[in-house]
């Protein structure tokens, strides 16, 4: 039949399968005549598929064609960001590879290659990473279930590692030509990745300040970033000179077996958020933060007041105010975007006079909800 079809003139094609059409005559389910009548409508439904493509080919091209300008774009032109030392990054798509993008901040992806045996600082990531070796390897080092124990993950060639947000890592790449994706949720800048790096070493400065102007040139805005366990340290401090006491609140019996060892005092996941003291200059806002992490432990807690000044003069351990950070892997409260906190760098010293000043208790309901700080804060 498609043989014979493809005989008649396309303009004839319309009249010849209407007229060609059989007329059927009501006939039983189980006569012959129905068994050959099924079979030439079977043919006829070919015939009509047939016909109706030959009518609609062109629009249904043109409509496709239409459909795919709104579903299928360009965005992203992949760009160097960061070449240094053996190091090279080429983002193909996120914060500076679409900046024109209006999604741009939903995530990045990038190509990484590394020439020679090379490691990053350790850093604290406030996005969900997702690192894929193509050649080489990497080592992983974290801390994740002991404080004191620095833990090392392997990741072969074709093998992806999930680093979730908030986690303090330090990537070490121990053969050259190593080359990794990484894939960044939500996309990378500078202000989610806090990195340890030695002040002193003018190439990596250089190459932060790079990452920064890249992310701060005109077309791309910056303001949609997450404020949440940014760590910017666009927060100008010399604001906050003269503020001398500074709070933090801790688990009563953590704070007590510190003391009667005579040892400092780091909180359960100082190095896993980038070796850090959480605190604030409001003691108010303590209420508000324990029922945000905290409701879950039990126990007594308490609420330290600490001389920031002679925590520096002291033992040179700086405080540096920051917008409020998370907890592990638990988010700040949404409200929380224009706190500014004091972050300890550091420990707390349990056995030296003038740095803890106060001690206060921190009432909790029955059923682990906090309540007050005695003799501070209601």
């Amino acid at each position: 039949f498609h043989k014979l079809f493809r005989r008649i003139p396309r303009h004839r094609r319309h009249y010849y399968y209407y007229s060609s059409q059989p007329h059927h005559s009501p006939q039983t389910n189980n006569s012959p005549c129905h068994k050959k009548q099924s079979q030439h409508e079977n043919h006829s439904s070919i015939h009509s598929h047939f016909h109706f493509h030959s009518h609609t080919h062109n629009h249904t091209h043109n409509h496709s064609m239409s459909s795919s300008t709104q579903s299928i774009q360009i965005v992203g032109e992949s760009q160097i960001v960061v070449h240094h030392d053996g190091l090279t990054i080429r983002e193909c798509i996120g914060n500076v590879a679409s900046s024109s993008h209006g999604d741009r901040d939903a995530l990045s992806l990038a190509l990484v290659s590394i020439s020679q045996p090379a490691s990053e600082p350790w850093l604290t990531i406030q996005y969900d990473e997702y690192l894929h070796v193509t050649d080489g390897k990497i080592h992983i080092h974290h801390f994740e279930n002991s404080a004191d124990r620095e833990e090392i993950l392997t990741v072969s060639a074709g093998q992806t590692v999930l680093i979730r947000k908030g986690t303090r890592f330090r990537p070490v790449f121990p053969v050259g030509n190593t080359k990794y994706i990484p894939l960044c949720l939500p996309a990378f800048c500078p202000e989610r990745c806090r990195r340890e790096d030695d002040a002193s070493d003018e190439g990596i400065r250089n190459v932060v300040d790079n990452l920064q102007s890249l992310h701060e040139r005109p077309g791309n805005d910056n303001s949609n970033h997450s404020n949440s366990g940014s760590g910017s340290g666009k927060i100008d401090n010399a604001k906050y000179d003269d503020i001398r006491k500074i709070y933090h609140m801790c688990q009563k019996s953590l704070w007590e077996e510190s003391a009667s060892k005579s040892r400092a005092y780091f909180p359960p996941t100082f190095h896993k958020i980038g070796k850090f003291t959480h605190a604030t200059a409001v003691p108010e806002r303590l209420i508000q933060t324990a029922n945000h992490f905290y409701t879950d432990t039990t126990g007594d807690w308490v609420c330290l007041e600490l001389n920031r000044w002679e925590l520096e003069k002291t033992c040179g351990i700086v405080t540096v105010f920051e917008e409020a950070m998370p907890v592990g892997e638990r988010e700040t409260g949404r409200d929380w975007s224009d706190w500014v906190c004091p972050h300890v760098y550091g420990g707390i010293p349990t056995h030296l006079t003038g740095i803890v000043t106060n001690i206060f208790d921190m009432k909790r309901s029955e059923d682990g909800k906090f309540l007050s700080i005695e003799g501070l804060a209601e």
